[in-house]
């Protein structure tokens, strides 16, 4: 399914994207990659792993970064007050280029892209699904424990702070609020819909789709 070089008319083909957000324990990568193994494309997982916003003092580089992303949050995300604010804006507008700019990397490779405001950045690119995924929060949290191998009480205690410190990231760093069903094309609740469903719909969704982002069943 996946378009690859030319189109046959000297025009390189739009590969088909799917942007996915999530409430914790929706399913996102799961659902994410068996979307992405349908087109034929890459997945690409979220910037930062719920290991990671769980222990954001970790020395890892990508922890460095999410610390950087917290404390530009302010409050109890950055753990001091009275940060220099031309300082702080200075970190955001770095913050955001480099997102923005892996973000589109990853774009023009096609696939599944989870998080990142992947939503936000590439709002306007044709051939691009936006997909958000919810659910009941007590099957959330148990999708999460049976995922990630761990109790429920851990996977409660990140999903309330998940569920949290992704969507202020956003509304910090570019002023959306994920959670708003308004951003997407295809809103799938988890807990009524089967993940074999799920995916078909998406699949199914961005495969309408055509390059210029139009619906190809308006085609004549």
């Amino acid at each position: 399914m996946a378009e690859q070089g030319s189109d046959g008319y000297g025009k390189t083909a739009v590969k088909p994207v799917v942007t996915m957000w999530e409430q914790y324990g929706a399913g996102a990568t799961d659902i994410g990659q068996r979307v992405a193994q349908s087109l034929g494309l890459p997945f690409h997982a979220q910037a930062f792993s719920s290991a990671e916003l769980e222990d954001a003092e970790s020395a890892l580089d990508n922890q460095a970064i999410l610390a950087r992303v917290l404390s530009t949050m302010g409050g109890a995300y950055g753990g001091f007050e009275g940060r220099d604010v031309i300082v702080t804006q200075r970190e955001k507008r770095d913050l955001v280029i480099r997102n923005n700019r892996a973000v589109l990397r990853s774009a023009d490779e096609g696939g599944v892209i989870v998080g990142r405001n992947a939503t936000v950045i590439l709002a306007t690119r044709p051939r691009t699904l936006h997909v958000l995924l919810t659910g009941d929060v007590d099957d959330r949290v148990d999708r999460a424990a049976a995922d990630a191998g761990i109790s429920r009480d851990q996977a409660k205690k990140r999903q309330v702070r998940e569920d949290d410190v992704r969507a202020e990231m956003s509304r910090t760093l570019y002023g959306w609020d994920p959670h708003s069903p308004e951003h997407y094309d295809l809103v799938l609740n988890t807990s009524r819909i089967p993940t074999d469903a799920a995916v078909a719909a998406i699949v199914d969704a961005i495969g309408s789709s055509t390059p210029d982002g139009g619906d190809s069943s308006k085609d004549g």
